[in-house]
């Protein structure tokens, strides 16, 4: 189980690497398959918290 030190941590990294990936374009060079991918994971992230609400 990681602290609430790290989970803070990590936090701050994700929003770092989401403006940065922003910033640069990144999801836009990926592949489609990746793109859909990563969608559909953030979409399965997005369920298991609003039902964890």
């Amino acid at each position: 189980m990681a602290t609430s030190k790290q989970r803070a941590a990590g936090r701050k990294n994700i929003k770092k690497a989401a403006t940065a990936a922003k910033r640069k374009g990144t999801l836009k060079k990926l592949p489609k398959r990746t793109r859909t991918a990563l969608g559909r994971q953030a979409n399965k992230v997005k369920r298991s918290k609003a039902r964890a609400r």
